[in-house]
């Protein structure tokens, strides 16, 4: 929805970031802002006022009874935690012995963090269905002209009611992660702890804890196209000691985390999760596909393994979410609790210790807009596996040598059309890879798949880059392997659509 039928806060961060603690983690950054830190600035800047006005706090009180917003907010890179000792402010007066300890170089310091994230945009709105009442509009224009910081005192904002809301990044669903917004009463419990502090007591923002989940956002462009399998990620970071693995590993990772899944999921499991029909077939169509990330695409890149994506598609129904995000908070639940506390173990001696990302990941390779930006040019970072044996491409007469090459382009060809998509303007093929950091097809195990038959058949590995005539957005993977890591594609530079 959008326009007349939602009412909608904007809030512009003049400085560009926002520095704001996660409440259930002082070293992480929050983002998106919560509702409720929104609700208590408005609150804030009602009260600050010599006589506060009977109209604001209507409309502060018609605010709280609207629910939890949708909300808009972009991507966002966090800033590196640094530890600060700090002299303790949140002490009673009366706990001091002597006003000559009231100075800040006598008092007791403490260590703090001040977590801070840079939004690819500025801008976040929050979105609450139907039109504002005039009065409360009129209200709130007011009350928004006055608040001034979001969060730490150090952000600084502009808000207003924006005159056409746009489409929402994060809203409410039971499958997500909880943010803090409010309900009716809001206000009256904010007045009521204010109250009881007084100075003496550290401040505790009230909220209710309602979870979000993250949407793709649409594509307005309408020369902007997306593959069959695009739609959102769910990201898990390997713990650093874990980060050994090379991409050659992508297909022992990404099985290795099916299985962990697939074992604290509650039964009958979705097709759609599993990725097999109920006659025990593989699926033709989009499924759940575990994307392990590597560290591709930068000068120094060295192809590591940093961590894993769990993508799934925008026709991923609603309890195939469900089912999916059940199993991974029973698979948290039953992890001991640590930085890390998720263990994968596969192969001989195979151990990575990850965790579900929650806010915005430090890095750039873990971040889904690494994957999804639009371009043109589109590069793998691990090799497609082709859906045909193509034929001998390093041996054999230059004439047979030319035909399975010729072979592989029309496969590739095909396999973009699979992923509905057009035929690709240009493409290249290798043993190769064409992007720094990528590891050669030929150093990665071979990989294999039943036929029709039911025989298993060992699939070609090859590198591939192609140029569409319009742009592409992600995230896109080709070949019979893309749904365990394999035809993993990078969108390159592209000077007609940067």
């Amino acid at each position: 929805m959008s326009g007349t039928d939602q009412f909608g806060i904007e809030v512009n961060f003049l400085t560009g970031r926002y520095v704001a603690t996660c409440y259930s983690d002082r070293q992480q950054g929050e983002w998106p802002p919560h509702p409720a830190r929104l609700f208590s600035a408005l609150v804030a800047a009602w009260a600050d006022a010599d006589s506060p006005d009977p109209a604001e706090r209507n409309a502060l009180e018609w605010l709280e009874s609207r629910g939890a917003p949708a909300i808009t907010a972009s991507a966002a890179v966090p800033r590196t935690v640094v530890s600060h000792f700090v002299p303790v402010n949140d002490v009673a007066i009366t706990s001091i012995d002597s006003a000559e300890k009231m100075l800040p170089d006598r008092r007791s310091k403490q260590e703090r963090h001040f977590p801070s994230v840079r939004p690819d945009d500025s801008r976040v709105t929050f979105l609450w269905d139907g039109d504002a009442p005039e009065a409360v509009r009129t209200a709130l224009d007011g009350l928004l002209e006055r608040v001034t910081r979001l969060g730490h005192p150090s952000t600084l904002v502009a808000c207003r009611v924006p005159p056409d809301p746009p489409e929402a990044s994060h809203v409410p669903d039971s499958t997500g992660d909880s943010l803090r917004a409010v309900r009716s009463g809001q206000l009256a419990e904010l007045e009521r702890l204010h109250a009881d502090h007084q100075g003496n007591r550290p401040r505790v923002l009230p909220f209710t804890a309602v979870p979000y989940r993250a949407v793709a956002n649409s594509i307005c462009d309408e020369d902007i196209l997306q593959a069959n399998t695009a739609g959102d990620w769910i990201v898990f970071e390997f713990a650093h000691d874990s980060r050994a693995f090379p991409a050659t590993r992508a297909v022992d990772v990404a099985k290795a985390m099916r299985g962990a899944v697939l074992r604290h999921a509650e039964e009958p499991i979705p097709a759609q999760l599993n990725g097999h029909d109920q006659g025990g077939k593989p699926m033709r169509s989009p499924h759940l596909a575990f994307l392990p990330l590597p560290y591709v695409g930068y000068e120094h890149a060295d192809g590591r393994l940093l961590g894993i994506a769990l993508s799934t598609p925008h026709s991923f129904s609603d309890d195939a979410r469900r089912a999916l995000y059940r199993a991974i908070g029973g698979w948290e639940r039953s992890a001991a609790s640590a930085t890390y506390p998720l263990r994968l173990t596969f192969g001989t001696g195979g151990v990575l210790r990850l965790r579900r990302l929650r806010s915005p990941a430090t890095n750039v390779s873990l971040r889904a807009g690494a994957w999804f930006r639009p371009s043109r040019k589109w590069t793998s970072a691990t090799p497609v596996a082709l859906p045909e044996h193509p034929g001998r491409l390093a041996s054999g007469t230059a004439r047979k040598r030319a035909k399975a090459w010729r072979a592989v382009e029309q496969a590739v060809a095909a396999a973009c059309r699979h992923a509905g998509l057009p035929v690709p303007a240009h493409i290249e093929v290798s043993l190769n890879p064409f992007i720094a950091g990528a590891r050669a097809a030929g150093r990665f195990p071979p990989f294999s798949q039943s036929g029709r038959s039911g025989q298993p058949i060992r699939r070609q590995l090859v590198h591939v880059a192609v140029t569409f005539k319009h742009p592409v957005a992600g995230p896109l993977m080709l070949g019979t392997g893309r749904f365990l890591g394999l035809g993993m594609m990078r969108p390159m530079p592209d000077a007609a659509t940067s």
